[in-house]
């Protein structure tokens, strides 16, 4: 008899952790890239710091 027998519980065990770890991942990549996609459309952001921000204030032509 071989030292270390691997019991059916463990592969059921590994199938799940290795789907969660999965879903992990594809969570992961997808936070990533709507974080990437929403820093290429709005450039750099500053931060909401409750402070009135010049740059952001429209120019009024007269």
């Amino acid at each position: 008899m071989a030292i270390r027998v691997e019991h059916e519980l463990h592969k059921r065990r590994f199938s799940r952790n290795l789907g969660v770890g999965l879903v992990l991942v594809a969570f992961v990549v997808i936070v990533f890239g709507l974080t990437v996609v929403k820093v290429k459309q709005l450039g750099a952001v500053q931060g909401f710091d409750h402070v009135v921000r010049p740059e952001l204030i429209p120019e009024v032509k007269q």
